[in-house]
């Protein structure tokens, strides 16, 4: 009998009912994957915590007290308001920010942003404001729910002293309701355990055909690598390490895939590599071109084919497409492009696979403390900070600021104003030599994003290339 078999029925109040066979059973079950015992104490504890939640409030139903202030507002358009919504976030969950459970960093294959959850940063519940948690995780998605995106939850860490109550649980589930998981195109469950196989299957009822299909068990970190960019993705060094061990227990040492800490040797590019190349390698091997091909190209076609596309740069391609147009690109082949979305997430994944950012490792942690200057001088102050950008990283910018007002100006129809687009390019153009980003430091990345935005024709005032 296999985890995947265990079934739950839902009786009164839709309550689920766990026989407590099944869940002895279970608690023996090791499918190959290392077990604890505190893991096992999880499982074997699940049922008394369903049964001790009673009926103090069903399934169907959610008890999380709104966040109206922050957490449940619109995203504001002003420049004003969007820093103050920031500091004032910063504000509220500095508390729970500080552990670093929930990051944004690097794109999946699609292009798609990836949330990394930790669950081995979670502190003690004697520590922890859980429906506080539950907010600020809301709070935190929500600047990215409107566009597809991709999850990837790091099991391993979580232990009896850290781990949620079920009915927080539940009210969780509820409380992501289809506004989150509508753009959720991957949740990825890195080194499940019983707890977690039987928690899915407690929460099976509700969960959607659909849904489910979206929903991936990983044993091994090298099993997403082909989808998301590991190297990216900000990895506790326990889970790593949990990883490596695992992988040594497929007994495999001589020939085994190649876990998440291992590094790839460097390989020289071809003079036609267009990705994962810098700048000045570009220049020199594409002469005549101050502005990269990849981007000429994809900016050219949306120009032309794409500003009334709706969801444009929110919503992916496929992912084989794009690594098929990658391939072609750094082969020095011409590419056609014939899908404004293909294009678009063409154009992110060239800038995220720049090996420094087009604003530069130097301007990081400048551009982190915008929120901090006097608004009445920002934009004096990005302009000071844009005169330190080498050439071809000013003219790049400069060149996808124009485009991206463009784009802007047809947001009628293609519903990317100007803070739509600063969410979605602002971790493109900026991050931290690790790759990593805390989604409290997203909010000063995408604020600096949009006073360039708003300011473009001041701060690139010469005419413009695009």
């Amino acid at each position: 009998m296999a985890t995947e078999d265990f079934l739950v029925d839902l009786g009164a109040d839709s309550q689920p009912i766990v026989p407590e066979s099944k869940l002895e059973f279970l608690a023996e079950e090791k499918n190959g994957i290392l077990e604890t015992e505190d893991d096992l104490a999880m499982a074997l504890s699940l049922k008394d915590e369903m049964n001790q939640d009673g009926h103090t409030a069903t399934i169907g139903a959610s008890q999380v007290t709104p966040y109206p202030e922050i957490g449940d507002t619109a995203r504001p358009t002003s420049k004003s308001a969007w820093v103050d919504d920031e500091t004032r976030a910063k504000e509220e969950f500095a508390d729970i920010a500080k552990y670093g459970i929930i990051e944004v960093s690097g794109v999946d294959a699609s292009g798609r942003p990836v949330i990394v959850v930790s669950a081995s940063k979670l502190p003690s519940n004697k520590e922890l404001d859980q429906k506080k948690l539950l907010r600020y995780l809301k709070f935190s998605l929500d600047k990215y729910v409107e566009s597809d995106y991709s999850v990837v939850y790091l099991h391993y860490g979580l232990n009896s002293s850290n781990k949620p109550s079920f009915s927080w649980m539940r009210e969780a589930y509820k409380e992501f309701d289809r506004k989150y998981k509508k753009n959720l195109k991957s949740l990825y469950l890195v080194h499940p355990t019983t707890f977690i196989r039987i928690l899915m299957n407690v929460f099976k009822p509700l969960i959607s055909v659909k849904f489910g299909r979206k929903m991936s068990y990983v044993n091994y970190l090298h099993e997403i690598a082909d989808v998301v960019h590991l190297d990216q993705l900000p990895i506790p060094q326990d889970v790593l390490d949990h990883d490596r061990e695992l992988v040594k227990k497929l007994n495999k040492a001589e020939t085994r895939p190649r876990d998440a800490s291992d590094s790839d040797k460097p390989v020289e590019p071809l003079t036609t590599q267009q990705f994962g190349v810098s700048l000045d390698f570009l220049n020199t091997n594409n002469p005549g071109y101050n502005i990269p091909k990849v981007v000429q190209d994809t900016i050219s076609y949306i120009k032309e084919n794409g500003l009334s596309t709706e969801g444009l740069f929110r919503r992916s391609a496929s992912a084989i497409a794009l690594r098929e147009v990658q391939k072609l690109y750094n082969a020095g082949t011409t590419v056609v492009f014939d899908d404004p979305h293909l294009a678009a997430v063409t154009l992110k994944a060239f800038l995220r696979q720049l090996p420094e950012p087009v604003l530069t490792f130097q301007l990081y942690e400048y551009i982190l403390n915008i929120s901090r200057v006097e608004a009445e001088t920002r934009v004096r102050v990005i302009s000071s900070l844009l005169q330190k950008l080498p050439r071809l990283n000013f003219i790049l910018l400069k060149y996808i600021m124009d485009f991206l007002a463009v784009v802007a100006a047809h947001s009628d129809e293609n519903r990317m104003t100007f803070s739509n687009l600063a969410v979605v390019f602002g971790p493109n153009l900026a991050w931290s030599t690790d790759q990593a980003a805390s989604l409290v430091a997203m909010g000063p990345i995408n604020t600096f994003t949009m006073l360039m935005l708003q300011n473009h024709e001041q701060l690139f005032a010469e005419d413009s290339d695009c």
